[in-house]
């Protein structure tokens, strides 16, 4: 486990897995995958967190989602997320351009009820953190923000040469991911934590924002 400043730590379940503290209380950010859950469940068990919020509802971050569940841990999330997270609807871009292989992959992943899920909307603060609105990888992802840092999910990947969008076939909307690159890289802030890779500088986010391709 990494320790990013004295109140966040990374835990890499696949995806990135953040655990903010504040004095508001414990909130962990995303689920990781599903072949990861016993790792997730030890984290569940030694952060003991106040909540868990989901960015998206892609299975490589919410895949351990249930385990929390049956602890009765609330699970947050956009209520745009919420056919995905319940298995109503099976949409996954992975592997692109092969949806019958993403539904198969979906079903094959636990799900949790609508019963354990509780509705956040941007704008709202939890245990401290303010929740923002991070829309293009999927319709309803979103972040968390405080004093300058912002958990981005995968509205930006991070990797050794800088800041990436996802693969457009990776994006539920292309152009939509794009604006919220242009607009994370217009916000006052100190670093950028991504959904997967390591952190990101805001130079390395307007560096990325500035080109045309892609």
């Amino acid at each position: 486990m990494t320790v990013l400043a004295p109140s966040v730590r990374v835990q890499t379940l696949y995806a990135n897995v953040y655990l903010l503290s504040s004095p508001a209380g414990r909130l962990l950010v995303d689920a990781g995958a599903w072949p990861y859950a016993g790792r997730f469940d030890r984290i569940l068990r030694d952060f003991a967190p106040d909540a868990v919020l989901l960015t998206h509802a892609h299975v490589d971050h919410s895949g351990g989602a249930y385990r929390a569940a049956r602890r009765g841990i609330p699970l947050l999330a956009h209520t745009l997320e919420y056919a995905q997270l319940t298995g109503e609807i099976h949409d996954l871009p992975y592997p692109a351009g092969r949806p019958e292989i993403g539904r198969m992959v979906s079903r094959a992943h636990p799900k949790v009820s609508a019963d354990a899920l509780q509705v956040v909307h941007p704008g709202e603060t939890v245990l401290g953190w303010q929740v923002v609105s991070l829309p293009g990888h999927t319709p309803g992802q979103i972040g968390v923000l405080l004093d300058g840092v912002l958990v981005a999910a995968d509205a930006v990947i991070g990797a050794k040469d800088g800041a990436h969008l996802p693969k457009a076939a990776y994006n539920a909307d292309h152009v939509q991911a794009r604006q919220t690159l242009q607009r994370m890289a217009e916000m006052d802030l100190r670093a950028l934590l991504p959904g997967h890779g390591g952190p990101l500088t805001p130079g390395q986010v307007r560096k990325r924002a500035g080109r045309r391709e892609g």
